[in-house]
């Protein structure tokens, strides 16, 4: 479970993917998912209607990510960046990947790996794919009895708890949706997580996406 990213919330008794849950059988206790991994992400925010495409390298033993925007096609007036999370040291760096220019921003919420949380609800149980060609996922939620509503869903798969996708709302305005693609347990190169030279000279705030 991870507040980097936002997503829809889905009603009582609908899964991740707008089906009805038919007689879902409880679970044990939620898997433990991967330490490490690198991959990609596709981050779909539901405000703009924008989808944001990133490699990602991800240290949940060290609580780091390092988040490198892809460019897929040409956007006007967009700006592509490295994002560099330091939990420990409580420090997010922000490099413009053309100009290398850096902000150094402080880091306020706690880290929140990618994970299904021990308290979590078990959802549902099913196949992505079809005959010959699937995977089975579990669904978790933050769901109580007491709230109608879940913040956060996960679809992890059941084999070996990879996060397949992610939602998780903040508000009623703030929502985005994630899926993970390509994932591989380790990291091939740690040093992507140390900031370039030209971080030395960082600006305090952070600079925007889209210049125009």
């Amino acid at each position: 479970m991870h507040r980097l990213l936002l997503v829809f919330v889905a009603a009582a008794g609908v899964s991740a993917f707008g089906l009805p849950r038919l007689d879902a059988s409880p679970a044990g206790e939620p898997c433990d998912a991967p330490l490490q991994w690198e991959g990609k992400w596709v981050v779909y925010d539901h405000s703009t209607g924008r989808n944001s495409r990133a490699a990602v390298s991800y240290d949940g033993q060290n609580q780091r990510i390092r988040v490198l925007q892809q460019h897929k096609k040409h956007t006007p007036c967009q700006r592509f960046f490295e994002y560099i999370y330091l939990y420990q040291s409580k420090v997010m760096f922000q490099i413009n990947q053309k100009t290398k220019e850096c902000s150094k921003i402080a880091l306020t919420e706690a880290w929140d790996p990618f994970d299904i949380p021990k308290n979590s609800t078990f959802e549902d149980q099913y196949l992505i794919g079809g005959p010959g060609d699937n995977v089975e996922v579990q669904e978790w939620s933050d769901r109580k009895p007491a709230r109608q509503h879940e913040t956060w869903l996960g679809v992890y798969t059941l084999k070996d708890c990879y996060p397949v996708q992610e939602t998780y709302t903040k508000n009623s305005t703030v929502t985005t949706s994630t899926r993970f693609l390509s994932l591989q347990l380790g990291i091939s190169d740690p040093n992507v997580f140390t900031p370039p030279i030209t971080c030395q000279s960082s600006r305090p705030e952070k600079m925007v996406e889209f210049d125009c």
